[in-house]
């Protein structure tokens, strides 16, 4: 699960003195994912929840494209291909422009449920402003711990969502513990956790990733400081402390009058435009002052590190182009080998087999001992 296809054949080769076929090696794989849905959610039947409660119970979501396969493509990602290509393609031919999309990539969704201690924290432990930028006195963070992963390429975001709400209820079934859940704030991804809540009757902490804000701001900062101005730093950590303390709301209205009063057109006031917007409508979102009192996370960096693991690292290498089948079967067994579930699952995998291909097939064949 680690490296190509083509290194696996080749490992098996020098290993067996056998030659595998990369297809062989492919449908092999395809087979040894064939029960991780059953195993996982035969484990939420028979299972009990984890973690104490004072242990808050975070959930999270992202997506990140896969290349794939022509035929692997969803439907709408496959018209927009064609009509580019019927249309000529985009304006260069050489390269993509700005914000083009090249319509070779399927969404894959990526899941994650882990218990946290909470960890009460002020503004300044997040960020340090003016010249008090020394980080040896910063308390400890909070690990995450009991780290459970999914991931997947062929359902949809609302399916991953729902697996990882179940996986939650799997741990928090008397729902005494806070639920928190992280996201970067895409609007179709929090309707459908808005639907998880309604369908569940569960409330959860909805809060957005502050590096997410932080980007906006400096993005913001680019329309009031030169490029190469150390001042534009300062500015981004004042007004990003301001958020932090609950002046979200204050900070888009003060960045209007900024851009206002400097007389900025269009073009140049964009990025603060983009600012305002963003955090217009992800205030319900960016309680980070009640985040910092309750001891709650503001980061995504669990599954950002998840998503560049499962995904990235694996299915991202040079040249790669994914048919639909496989690049599910990868994501599903290195989700397992990441929980650390894989013994156990292999062991039920293998009785699954026994019983698919010996017992059944067999069954009306055999002749039972008085």
């Amino acid at each position: 699960m680690r490296g190509s296809f083509e290194a696996a054949v080749a490992a098996i080769e020098r290993t067996t003195g056998t030659h595998m076929g990369k297809r062989q090696v492919e449908q092999l794989v395809q087979r040894a994912a064939a029960d991780v849905d059953d195993f996982y959610a035969y484990a939420r039947s028979s299972g009990s929840g984890s973690g104490s409660e004072e242990m808050l119970l975070v959930l999270s979501a992202d997506s990140k494209g896969i290349v794939m396969r022509p035929e692997a493509l969803r439907e709408e990602t496959r018209r927009a291909a064609a009509k580019k290509a019927a249309s000529g393609g985009g304006p260069f031919a050489t390269r993509l422009a700005g914000g083009e999309k090249n319509g070779r990539k399927r969404m894959a969704t990526v899941g994650a449920v882990y218990d946290l201690a909470p960890m009460p924290r002020e503004p300044g432990d997040v960020i340090r402003g003016g010249d008090n930028t020394d980080r040896t006195d910063r308390p400890e963070r909070s690990r995450a711990r009991a780290k459970w992963l999914t991931a997947s390429v062929e359902r949809d975001a609302e399916q991953v969502i729902g697996t990882v709400f179940d996986e939650a209820e799997r741990r928090g079934p008397d729902r005494e513990r806070e639920w928190v859940m992280l996201v970067d704030g895409a609007r179709h991804q929090l309707d459908l956790i808005h639907d998880q809540c309604d369908v569940r009757g569960t409330e959860v902490r909805i809060l957005i990733d502050f590096v997410h804000v932080i980007e906006y701001l400096w993005g913001a900062a680019w329309c009031f400081f030169a490029r190469t101005d150390p001042a534009a730093e300062a500015w981004v950590g004042q007004t990003a402390l301001r958020v932090l303390g609950g002046e979200a709301a204050q900070v888009t209205d003060a960045l209007e009058a900024q851009a206002d009063a400097e007389e900025l057109d269009d073009q140049r006031r964009s990025g603060v435009d983009k600012a305002v917007g963003y955090l217009r409508a992800k205030l319900p979102y960016l309680g980070c002052d009640i985040a910092l009192a309750e001891g709650w996370p503001i980061a995504t960096g669990v599954i950002e590190g998840a998503c560049r693991h499962l995904i990235k690292d694996r299915m991202d290498i040079t040249g790669a182009r994914w048919g639909l089948a496989g690049a599910e079967a990868v994501l599903k067994l290195r989700a397992v080998i990441s929980n650390g579930d894989f013994e156990e699952y292999w062991e039920y995998h293998t009785q699954r087999e026994h019983l698919r291909v010996h017992a059944i097939r067999y069954r009306d064949g055999l002749t039972l001992a008085a």
